[in-house]
């Protein structure tokens, strides 16, 4: 799906074809044949357009003729976009600066370019490329925070029922949050690193726009917020997770415990009634046939001795 949009009153409109200062965004459902039509028909680099479709891209920036690639990495929900991952990944959103108009594309929807298309970022200017890719910057950043806020927020839900019950699914929502917060470390720093470049090289050519490059600087300072934010979910998660597997380990081990001692304190009664079991001469055998003392002294022996041990055990705090 290729929409073609245009800025008029402050309120986005749709346009039939391109035309200069436009924002052209690009969303699923598509196929290559409609990215190479487009592509050959306004010029743009078509490895551009694909590489942007690649969920592993790493956050870049490059040029090529005058027109300007920049690709940033930034969270969404995993909404069944990858199976068996987890509850947050990250996708690239593709930023192409064409000199007359820009492009946005991305293999899945998500919050950031939403956002743009429902007119909920303010002093939006779709003409003034540099600050639309500014405004993209502000806003990626903004969700890495919000999840991370969603992550912490979870990571307490999943703790208190980890220690109520120490199920698969329990252990495996939090290893989902453990798996999501790699992604956002390491992708925050990424994106970190290419900020931090494009603003040394100058590459979107704001540099003498004091109000552009203070706001780049902010954005930067607010992405290395996030990535503290999330170093520091990490190691909490990861404490999490190798306290629970002592936990685990140790209620293992106090339960094999238990079953030792109930099986000893079992047992002592059955080995005293076995020996009374075999065919041969035993002690108070003979008075057995005339009273019935013998039965309950052996009754009382196989009472006593169990209740014995398992005292002691108590004792040693073994049950």
């Amino acid at each position: 799906m290729i929409d073609i949009l245009t800025q008029k009153n402050g309120r986005l409109e749709r346009l039939e074809q391109v035309e200069k200062g436009c924002w052209v965004n690009i969303y699923p459902p598509f196929d290559r044949s409609q990215l190479e039509d487009f592509a050959s028909q306004n010029s743009v680099p078509i490895d551009f357009l694909t590489d942007s479709l690649d969920t592993d891209e790493r956050s870049r920036y490059e040029s090529e003729e005058e027109i300007d690639l920049v690709v940033v990495n930034t969270p969404v929900r995993n909404e069944a976009f990858v199976k068996d991952e987890a509850l947050y990944i990250t996708i690239p959103i593709g930023i192409i600066s064409t000199p007359d108009f820009i492009i946005t594309i991305s293999s899945f929807k998500n919050p950031v370019i939403d956002d743009f298309l429902h007119g909920r970022i303010k002093m939006l200017r779709v003409e003034d490329q540099q600050w639309f890719t500014l405004r993209l910057l502000d806003r990626n950043v903004h969700y890495f925070q919000y999840y991370l806020k969603e992550i912490n927020t979870k990571r307490y839900t999943f703790e208190s029922e980890i220690y109520r019950s120490s199920r698969n699914r329990d252990l495996k929502n939090l290893l989902d949050l453990q798996k999501s917060l790699v992604y956002f470390v390491t992708n925050l720093r990424a994106n970190d690193l290419m900020m931090n470049r494009m603003r040394r090289t100058n590459f979107l050519k704001i540099q003498g726009n004091e109000e552009q490059d203070d706001f780049l600087e902010d954005i930067i300072i607010d992405n290395g917020q996030a990535s503290e934010m999330a170093d520091i979910y990490t190691n909490i998660v990861n404490s999490m997770m190798d306290a629970f597997a002592s936990i685990i380990s140790n209620n293992l081990g106090r339960t094999v415990q238990r079953l030792t001692v109930i099986t000893i304190v079992l047992t002592l009664p059955m080995v005293i009634a076995s020996f009374y079991g075999m065919n041969i001469a035993l002690p108070m055998q003979e008075a057995g046939q005339t009273s019935l003392w013998p039965f309950w002294t052996l009754l009382g022996i196989s009472l006593v001795l169990p209740l014995f041990f398992w005292l002691y055990f108590r004792r040693k705090r073994w049950f």
